[in-house]
């Protein structure tokens, strides 16, 4: 049931933003962070997200990320990034992702902040070139740069580096109308204060998450279901009071 102060706030909405996490892309089969069957089992995460980690062995970080290539590669974008996608016919709508597996752009968003990078984008170590690369598998490890011949890196935030497009972020958090938390444990900063900046300015929040999180504590609305169906119960609603209008 989507209750109807939430199909009110975004009947009234002009900017909508998104905040996704990991819970979002299980959905379409990529495992979650470090969770039970998840992303760096068997790997040690100093081994293989650590600049100190590439530094030591790049061949070996680089055949991690080509596992993770291949399988993100046979992932689809589910219906929670289709909706989100959809949205941006209504809204300035905007997504804010933790993710790396480059799902969002795929489902059709063009407003995409990516705060740890995109798995399919490359950068130069040595001229600091950075280019999408959609070679799966790799047939070079380590790949080299197609500029300079230098080594290259995954495009993606490391341990200890700062995210991307944090101020962006934090811009979209105060002047949205509403926020939706979608898949994340709001655990890991500074991605966490997004949503409580977002509320601190007015906005409603709407938290989708099978768990509780620290988001729970203040989210004006929460659905404790997959993003799937939460998000498409919301659009169907939505649907039917524009179609009214």
């Amino acid at each position: 049931m989507v209750p109807k102060l939430l199909i009110d706030a975004l009947v009234e909405a002009k900017r909508v933003a998104a905040l996704t996490g990991a819970g979002i892309s299980a959905e379409s089969g990529i495992p979650t962070f470090r969770g039970q069957g998840g992303l760096w089992e068997g790997y040690s995460v100093e081994k293989v997200a650590t600049p100190e980690g590439f530094e030591k062995d790049p061949a070996m970080v680089w055949r991690f990320y080509d596992e993770r290539r291949v399988n993100i590669s046979k992932a689809k974008p589910n219906r929670a990034h289709e909706v989100l996608a959809l949205m941006e016919n209504f809204y300035d709508m905007w997504v804010i992702t933790q993710n790396i597996d480059g799902l969002h752009s795929r489902a059709g968003s063009n407003n995409v902040i990516e705060l740890h990078g995109n798995i399919w984008r490359v950068k130069c170590t040595e001229c600091g070139i950075s280019y999408y690369n959609y070679e799966v598998p790799l047939r070079e490890i380590p790949p080299r740069c197609k500029r300079c011949s230098g080594l290259l890196r995954p495009d993606v935030v490391w341990f200890g580096e700062p995210v991307y497009d944090m101020d962006k972020a934090y811009s979209i958090a105060e002047s949205c109308d509403v926020m939706f938390v979608i898949g994340t444990s709001a655990q890991v900063y500074p991605a966490a204060y997004i949503p409580r900046v977002a509320w601190s300015h007015g906005a409603k929040v709407v938290e989708i998450n099978p768990e509780e999180t620290p988001v729970s504590s203040y989210a004006d609305f929460i659905f404790r279901e997959p993003a799937t169906k939460a998000m498409d119960e919301i659009y169907k609603e939505l649907l039917k009071v524009f179609q009214e209008e």
